[in-house]
């Protein structure tokens, strides 16, 4: 299925994710630049919003790139129940314009954070987390503003609906304070739309898709992605 990768001025992970989905049967990743607006995702039955400085994360990371005509396209697509991934970034970018709730601060370190860590799985199946249940994966992080938080009327429901898909824990699955990388909410790694179809996360699949980065935890959730593009 078609997949559209989007390259936002000072995006620098789209390469990352494009050969990632590559590998995955039935997938073909396209790069579009976001300058081609709403024309370059006639063909899309997925979009991917990969990590990096969209526009050098003036102002805040993902501000100015959620104004971006082509943010408009994503949407629409969204909202016609299409998959949407945004990764690191794009969780920013999703966040901002408020197709996801929350915002992503500041660490709670004041410090650009890149290292692996773990992440558990919720028990309830959502599309992105299908026969990964209950996991712990291994993946890495990188940035400076993954400091997820919204307010408790938000919170809420996220638990109660199982829109809450990771959350960061300890090696043996222990959601702790000592593996919050980031100072995020209850431990919050990523969340879901109310439509099930648009997650964001802040760490990175596609960086843990073969043997040789170490990891290949990250391919599950992406052929998960692919699976619900069909």
């Amino acid at each position: 299925m078609s997949i559209a990768v989007i390259r936002f001025p000072g995006t620098n992970n789209e390469d990352d994710v494009l050969r990632a989905l590559a590998q995955i049967p039935g997938a073909k990743p396209y790069l579009v630049q976001s300058r081609k607006g709403l024309a370059g995702l006639k063909d899309a039955d997925g979009v991917v919003i990969p990590g990096g400085f969209s526009y050098g994360d003036y102002l805040r990371a993902g501000a100015v790139a959620s104004v971006d005509v082509i943010v408009e396209g994503i949407r629409d697509l969204a909202e016609d129940g299409k998959p949407v991934l945004g990764i690191c970034n794009g969780f920013q970018i999703l966040a901002e314009t408020g197709i996801l709730q929350g915002v992503l601060l500041p660490n709670q370190s004041a410090r650009f954070v890149c290292k692996w860590v773990y992440l558990k799985v919720s028990e309830q199946t959502t599309l992105f987390t299908e026969n990964i249940e209950n996991a712990v994966l291994r993946l890495p992080i990188a940035h400076a503003e993954g400091n997820y938080f919204c307010p408790e009327e938000q919170l809420v429901p996220l638990w109660d609906e199982g829109r809450i898909p990771f959350t960061y824990c300890d090696s043996r699955g222990q959601v702790t304070d000592d593996a919050n990388p980031n100072g995020s909410i209850d431990n919050i790694a990523g969340i879901i739309n109310q439509k099930g179809n648009v997650l964001g996360m802040m760490p990175h699949p596609e960086r843990a898709s073969r043997p040789l980065l170490g990891s290949t935890d990250g391919l599950q959730i992406l052929e998960n992605f692919v699976r619900a593009t069909k």
